[in-house]
């Protein structure tokens, strides 16, 4: 059985490593800061503090980082070790020109890359129902599916490299716009006097609901946004969506919303929490 390895046991990683771990899977994790521990080692998780004895412990790399610039910077530490026939599956949500250029990185040194990013929260991460869309070589992608089936409902793949990315970026600008659109029913039934519990309910009720509508709805009414999927990361994903050519008006309108909650001190609250800013 190969051994799989993780970097980034944040709120998705930690619980998408934990459910291989449940699987019976052997897995190792880099411990970028060798202050913390992780519940993970209850489990039976390794932690190995040094890149280059991570990287060769581990057969299969899973990573699941917060942006661009870190994602940049481990690749660049992981480039400079032995990584022939390792495998990296890149959970984060990423530039596909970043992708793009980690897999040629990769592959050059006789390595192997799936840009991997998923759709979903850490409800979904914990229940293992996470959607993964995959760009990368074929066979490694048919290679990683029982890891997937373990983490997700379901898989797409999607073709090269950066194609992973670019799906992302499609379906959590559609989540942005289908947030800010509840928001602003909301607050505009809100003000003519239809209270927040009957206009969720009569959203939910029609043709408009859907599977985010009537997740946020117990947000919207406690008018209380605990963090899901946190608002600074999707500003950070829409304006990755618009670095790579998509910025329409609406695009724009979106950005604006939630550059605006975030600077009104809502960045670290769910994304939900846009309506406060619009309010």
């Amino acid at each position: 059985m190969k051994t799989l390895g993780w970097i980034g046991l944040g709120n998705m990683g930690a619980p998408m490593a934990t459910n291989l771990l449940k699987a019976g899977y052997k897995v190792n994790f880099y411990r970028r800061d060798i202050t913390k521990s992780s519940p993970l080692i209850a489990l039976g998780a390794t932690p190995l503090d040094d890149i280059n004895n991570f990287i060769t412990h581990t057969d299969i790399i899973f990573l699941t980082l917060p942006d661009d610039a870190i994602v940049e910077d481990m690749f660049n530490q992981i480039v400079t070790n032995d990584i022939s026939r390792k495998v990296f599956i890149n959970s984060s949500t990423i530039s596909p020109n970043l992708a793009t250029n980690i897999s040629k990185a990769i592959q050059l040194k006789g390595g192997h890359y799936l840009d991997a990013p998923v759709s979903g929260s850490v409800k979904p991460a914990i229940d293992g129902t996470l959607l993964f869309l995959v760009g990368g070589e074929k066979e490694v992608y048919e290679g990683a599916i029982p890891f997937f089936e373990i983490m997700g409902k379901s898989h797409y793949y999607l073709g090269e490299a950066g194609n992973g990315s670019k799906a992302k970026l499609a379906i959590n600008y559609y989540m942005a716009v289908v947030v800010q659109g509840l928001a602003e029913t909301v607050l505009f039934a809100e003000q003519n006097g239809v209270s927040r519990e009957l206009m969720t309910a009569i959203v939910n009720d029609s043709a408009c609901g859907s599977g985010m509508s009537k997740i946020k709805t117990p947000a919207v009414i406690s008018d209380e946004y605990p963090a899901a999927f946190p608002l600074k990361f999707m500003l950070k994903d829409i304006r990755l969506a618009q670095d790579a050519g998509w910025n329409t008006a609406l695009t724009q309108a979106t950005e604006q919303a939630y550059a605006n909650a975030s600077g009104q001190g809502l960045a670290e609250q769910d994304l939900m929490a846009v309506i406060k800013a619009i309010q």
